[in-house]
């Protein structure tokens, strides 16, 4: 792919809904990780720095480094910049609903998803602005991010970047060391690493889903890469089981009733 012709069509399209939308600022949240990271810049070009708001939102368990990595970045576009620390909010659930200590950490790190996710909206209705989302081709196809979370947005800038090209896009545009040189994590919960949650690694998955989403046979893909068939139908479950995060949720149908 060239990248500078991906990037100047990712930036097109986010002018153009914008302007289709008649709202000139976005909010995008920005974790200290290379995905939001890389949708700032992309947003910066397309709207300028004043037009910009970005939030990070950290909660006590998250480290330093990602907080001090969201600052650079912020201080590098010259956006107006927040630090929004959910943890208060997190206790505030923890002290009103019954069972919630039973939570497992997934069900936990979702709960903190679609916090955020609130948070941004707040912002952008206040402002009269949209939210960006930060997903790439690679999350949204196995399903990788929370339903009215993370994917809870009003546009998806790099939708259709793998993660591999989200990393090199971001390579192109010269972004902190810190940020390229991390290993990807949700920051769901302490330790967690998108690697190791989803049993690949992200240039493992990249090869593995771009030809086989183009037609070729899940065994010819097998040999032809030297990837293990169990990671491949692993990941094929993930996204057949996760389809549903990508569709609008199904409505009853009635119109037979209509037609008398």
């Amino acid at each position: 792919m060239d990248m500078e012709k991906a990037k100047d069509i990712i930036v097109d399209f986010i002018g153009t809904k914008l302007g289709e939308a008649g709202i000139s600022g976005a909010v995008v949240g920005i974790s200290g990780g290379i995905d939001s990271a890389l949708v700032a810049y992309l947003a910066v070009e397309a709207l300028g720095a004043e037009n910009v708001l970005g939030i990070h939102m950290p909660e006590n368990a998250t480290p330093g480094s990602e907080v001090n990595d969201a600052k650079e970045v912020a201080e590098r576009l010259g956006i107006d910049f927040k630090i929004v620390n959910i943890s208060d909010i997190l206790a505030t659930y923890k002290d009103t609903m019954p069972d919630i200590s039973e939570a497992t950490a997934p069900v936990d790190g979702n709960l903190k998803a679609r916090i955020r996710m609130s948070v941004l909206y707040y912002y952008a209705n206040m402002l009269g602005r949209v939210v960006m989302g930060t997903g790439n081709k690679t999350e949204i196809l196995l399903g990788y991010f929370t339903k009215y979370g993370d994917g809870g947005v009003d546009l998806e800038p790099i939708g259709d970047l793998y993660k591999t090209e989200v990393r090199e896009m971001s390579e192109m545009l010269d972004m902190p060391e810190s940020i390229l040189n991390k290993a990807p994590s949700a920051g769901l919960w302490e330790g967690q690493t998108d690697e190791e949650d989803l049993g690949v690694p992200y240039e493992t998955i990249d090869k593995v889903l771009e030809p086989i989403l183009a037609g070729e046979g899940q065994e010819r893909v097998s040999a032809r890469l030297g990837v293990p068939m169990t990671d491949i139908t692993s990941l094929m479950k993930r996204l057949r089981l996760n389809m549903h995060k990508r569709t609008s949720p199904p409505i009853a149908d009635l119109d037979e009733l209509r037609e008398d």
